[in-house]
């Protein structure tokens, strides 16, 4: 009986394997090309606010030097007392570059699943053909953006464009002289130019990015392409159209020193 038994047992090896131990859900999620497109989503929104909010406080330079230098210094000063001068701005620029890292990896993971989905190019017409031309630009507008954003922090937040300088008669970054900073940095055709062609390429990112953010999260239908259509339109010329008008504003000398 005891022979009859051990025949029907397989081979007891020393070699079993382990239980996969399992991903936390977020991060299982995140796998997926759903979970991908999930976090594109929420991330663009919250560098969409970013943009939006920021063109919009930067209108205060046509109030006057006074005026956008204590806005300027009203961003360093928030939550005082309760955090140290700058704590808070210093933790929300760090928000931002984690929600920009989130939408960077995700928009190339998404790619890579796509790539390797289909040997074919996919070439059924979509939904949001209408932004068909932003939606081909798409990964070069977002490389030319992200280069950007280092030019203008090393421009208007680092100084390490121009040299330090003392005061503005030397024509170089003043720390503290937020206004002085960017007039000086527009009065150069170059620069103004380079940001002119930047925030176009970002009014491009942006028109195709809030198009297809309702698809990427499940809120896709055809009968409400035309009001998403406007709404990407609308934000994509607000920001663009408040961001031009500084360099070229410098340059007609409606905002000077």
């Amino acid at each position: 009986m005891a022979q009859a038994i051990n025949s029907r047992r397989g081979p007891v090896t020393g070699t079993a394997k382990r239980a996969k131990k399992r991903k936390p859900f977020l991060l299982d999620l995140y796998s997926t090309a759903v979970g991908k497109k999930y976090v594109m989503a929420i991330t663009g929104i919250v560098l969409i606010g970013f943009v939006i909010t920021h063109m919009i406080g930067n209108l205060k330079m046509y109030l006057g030097k006074e005026d956008f230098n204590h806005y300027a210094e009203f961003l360093r000063e928030m939550l005082v007392p309760i955090l140290p001068r700058t704590v808070f701005l210093w933790l929300f620029r760090g928000m931002l570059v984690t929600a920009g890292a989130l939408h960077v990896h995700s928009a190339y993971g998404l790619t890579i699943i796509n790539r390797s989905a289909r040997s074919v190019k996919y070439q059924s017409p979509r939904d949001y053909q209408v932004a068909n031309f932003a939606s081909r630009t798409m990964r070069w507008t977002g490389i030319i953006v992200f280069l950007f954003l280092f030019w203008h922090l090393a421009d208007l937040t680092w100084g390490t464009v121009n040299a330090l300088g003392t005061s503005a008669a030397d024509g170089k970054f003043v720390r503290g002289d937020a206004y002085g900073n960017v007039v000086r940095s527009f009065e150069r055709p170059p620069v103004a130019l380079l940001y002119i062609v930047a925030n176009i390429a970002l009014g491009t990112h942006l028109f195709h990015g809030v198009w297809s953010l309702f698809q990427s999260i499940g809120w896709s239908n055809p009968r409400f392409n035309k009001w998403r259509r406007w709404l990407a339109t609308g934000i994509a010329t607000v920001v663009v159209v408040g961001n031009v008008s500084f360099p070229i504003a410098v340059l007609a000398g409606i905002v000077g020193q």
